[in-house]
């Protein structure tokens, strides 16, 4: 009872900053508005996590204090000392791949054989889709180059890891995710830097070797010694199996900050478009995802696999891409402002399909579901 009390305090707590907020700045004081907002998005965060029905927004809601943090206070994450923040976001993917890596098997690439009609529609849909839906948005938007260029990143990177929670929560084929995720992301060394240079080089130069070393390094590399730590140290360290997602989930965070804070200028002067750019990119890529998936015959378990595997893309490594071409603040700004947006248009569907299992489809899944879940 006293943890539920202050969970509603917290919550009683965010609505009261919520109105000071407002209130100073329908008076014209935007400045002073900033820690009423960061404690807003801080206390309801907390105020989440009383409610099983809205734990699973807490992460992102932290993240939008991040964010407003960085906003209101750039300055603190761009350079300190002359150390540049910007340098940390390679090595903050590398690890999130390891991490990735160190949760994987050999096993989870069996998934291709024993259904390899889901695992190549799923590709296919994963590496068109989305980046030729990104193409057509950016060239309707009349954003800078770099902005737009943006925009096709995001949609020409692979799946990401928080589509196979979603996968799970929707009751959807949880194996067919981690083997699409798994498949897409050791391709995007290829595909990735391709399909920028097919459909980004209108806008910006690409030189797509440089980008294939550059995924390689961030991708290939990490998730190898993932794998070969798994192989060698299975069980034998389990501090760094619980360890691992919650350094995702900081890494992820403090990415998308020292995006934020790079490109502040250019999100307070296009970011209410940018915003919406982004969502009807993603929730496009669901609804088209899932129709074609339905096209090709395919189960409602499938349908709804595929849909989230299209929808929600690797906004990190998007991110360390754009830090190695040189445009953390251009380039970078649509997959900082994708990842937060995808993971609460992800949950809402996720909750919808979860109250509406597919009826007399693998019965028998829930288990082994969770088995694999427990992998991730």
């Amino acid at each position: 009872m006293k943890h539920i009390n202050a969970y509603k305090i917290a919550l009683g707590l965010a609505l009261l900053c919520l109105i000071a907020a407002v209130f100073l700045v329908l008076n014209g004081n935007i400045e002073q508005a900033g820690p009423f907002f960061i404690a807003f998005f801080l206390a309801l965060a907390v105020g989440f996590r009383g409610y099983n029905h809205l734990k699973g927004y807490s992460y992102t809601v932290m993240i939008f204090a991040a964010v407003t943090t960085a906003l209101y206070y750039p300055s603190y994450f761009v350079e300190v000392d002359g150390f540049r923040f910007a340098v940390l976001i390679t090595p903050l993917i590398q690890l999130i791949m390891f991490g990735m890596g160190t949760s994987m098997s050999v096993k989870d690439f069996v998934g291709v054989a024993k259904m390899p009609k889901g695992v190549i529609i799923g590709i296919l849909c994963q590496f068109t889709i989305m980046p030729f839906l990104g193409f057509t948005l950016a060239s309707l938007s009349n954003f800078p180059p770099e902005i737009a260029a943006g925009i096709i990143l995001i949609g020409c990177s692979p799946s990401g890891l928080a589509s196979n929670v979603m996968n799970y929560l929707a009751k959807a084929n949880l194996a067919l995710s981690i083997t699409i995720t798994a498949i897409t992301t050791l391709l995007a060394p290829l595909f990735t830097p391709l399909l920028m240079k097919l459909l980004a080089g209108a806008f910006i130069e690409i030189n797509m070797l440089d980008m294939m070393w550059d995924i390689v390094k961030m991708v290939i590399i990490p998730i190898g010694a993932g794998l070969l730590f798994n192989k060698l140290l299975s069980g034998k360290a389990k501090w760094l199996d619980n360890a691992m997602p919650l350094v995702s989930m900081f890494g992820i965070a403090f990415i998308i900050v020292i995006i934020t804070a790079a490109g502040r200028d250019s999100l307070l002067e296009i970011g209410g478009l940018l915003i919406m750019i982004v969502l009807v990119h993603n929730l496009t890529g669901y609804t088209l995802g899932y129709w074609a998936a339905k096209l090709f015959k395919m189960d409602e378990r499938d349908c709804r696999t595929i849909a989230i595997e299209v929808g929600m893309q690797n906004g990190g490594l998007a991110s360390g891409i754009a830090k190695e071409m040189g445009k953390i603040a251009t380039v970078g700004l649509a997959p900082a402002v994708f990842g937060p947006l995808m993971n609460i248009t992800g949950s809402i569907l996720a909750s919808h399909w979860h109250r509406k299992p597919p009826v007399g489809e693998y019965d028998d899944e829930p288990e082994k579901d969770e088995v694999e879940l427990a992998k991730q």
